[in-house]
């Protein structure tokens, strides 16, 4: 299958000498309708269009009954989060030619005359918000994103100054290159008060850098109320993450998360995991919420119920494990662990309580894991605490 996919932008294309005799010499187009419009006055004579719309798997069916090439019209740069890469995810033994455009983040750092040498682009199209919370929470200094419909720059906007972000100003563009084209650059604040053209897309400009702890004070968090000490101490925070190995995570379970201070730091340092916080309290909820809002750290899922209920099937598979609380039945909650986790994973617990260290080591025996790292330590008057890092053993 030979593909040749041209990228044209939101006005009448002016082709090069080359693409139009490709234009010329082909018999099979394809694209959206907003591609048809553009460019139906320079196709060929008995040409066959095949629009690109869902359901996919018909688009793709037609392709596959072709026996001639295609010549595919796609938005801006088919290679930065286009259907170049679409082509090659579906026909990796494909011949794909692309011919790209600008994309419309390259359009409105253009019309803005923003310098984009330090340019992180990301999209929430049709995606979650993982992307974007990621380079947020790593305070890049310019961040372009691709919005759709719900996740629009008024969405944006909001979403940045819930989580504190108010060292950003952002530029909004607009039906680039089209008849209703409008660009402008508002304060966060500024771009909640308007309604945008469907096709948009921004740039996130940052004004100062906020403030980043290597470790975050135990007094800075919101905790429960009339219990200062039910959070897990800054060292012994900075030492649980160590032996997490969170720089290696890609999905992190905190169980017992009550302040959310682990899976807090956890984000911070590496904000492209995925954090799923349990805790049975329905006060920590909020809490967790207040601290991620203080801290700029979006993007944590927050899971409030008694753990022993939850069906765990339902949420991502974890390679990392905190336990932070286990209400007494800590030998079952290993095992309802133990059934979800990946080969190879990790699991840290931190004990006060002889009781609990020796089950949780006689666990590891009957499970199958490899207890690999014990430290004790002693902050203070508090009792001292044991850290236990545990590795699941491949294939039990």
């Amino acid at each position: 299958m030979i593909f040749h996919v041209i990228g044209i932008g939101n006005s009448k294309p002016v082709f090069s000498n080359e693409q139009n005799e490709l234009i010329r010499n082909t018999k099979v187009f394809s694209g959206g309708k907003r591609h048809f419009e553009l460019v139906k006055d320079v196709l060929p004579e008995n040409y066959r269009w095949i629009y690109i719309k869902s359901p996919m798997v018909t688009v793709f069916q037609e392709y596959e009954s072709l026996q001639t090439n295609v010549v595919i019209f796609a938005s801006g740069n088919p290679l930065f989060y286009g259907f170049s890469n679409t082509l090659q995810n579906k026909y990796p033994n494909a011949v794909i030619h692309t011919q790209p455009y600008f994309s419309s983040i390259q359009l409105l750092a253009n019309k803005t005359n923003t310098n984009s040498n330090e340019l992180i682009a990301v999209s929430v199209h049709g995606r979650t918000w993982k992307a974007l919370d990621a380079v947020l929470i790593q305070q890049k200094s310019l961040i372009g994103v691709l919005t759709d419909v719900v996740k629009s720059p008024k969405a944006i906007a909001k979403r940045l100054l819930e989580y504190g972000f108010t060292n950003y100003k952002i530029s909004i563009g607009e039906d680039l290159e089209g008849e209703q084209e409008k660009v402008q650059t508002l304060k966060l604040s500024e771009a909640l008060n308007n309604d945008y053209h469907k096709l948009n897309c921004v740039l996130l400009h940052r004004i100062e850098k906020r403030e980043k702890h290597f470790g975050i004070k135990d007094g800075n968090f919101k905790g429960l109320p009339g219990r200062p000490n039910m959070i897990t101490k800054m060292p012994v925070r900075l030492t649980t993450l160590h032996l997490l190995e969170i720089l290696k995570t890609k999905v992190f379970w905190d169980i017992g998360f009550c302040t959310g201070s682990i899976a807090i730091e956890a984000k911070l340092k590496n904000p492209n995991i995925e954090v799923i916080a349990f805790e049975k309290r329905e006060e920590c909820e909020d809490i967790l919420y207040q601290n991620q809002k203080t801290f700029g750290v979006p993007g944590i899922r927050g899971v409030i119920g008694d753990f022993f209920e939850q069906d765990i099937e339902n949420y991502s598979q974890p390679d990392t494990v905190f336990i932070g609380g286990h209400g007494g039945r800590l030998e079952e909650l290993l095992k309802k662990v133990n059934q979800v986790i990946t080969p190879n994973a990790i699991i840290v617990m931190n004990t006060v309580k002889e009781r609990s260290n020796k089950i949780f080591k006689e666990s590891c025996k009957i499970l199958g894991w490899e207890l690999v790292e014990e430290i004790n330590l002693t902050l203070d008057l508090h009792n001292p605490i044991c850290l236990l890092k545990a590795t699941k053993t491949e294939g039990k």
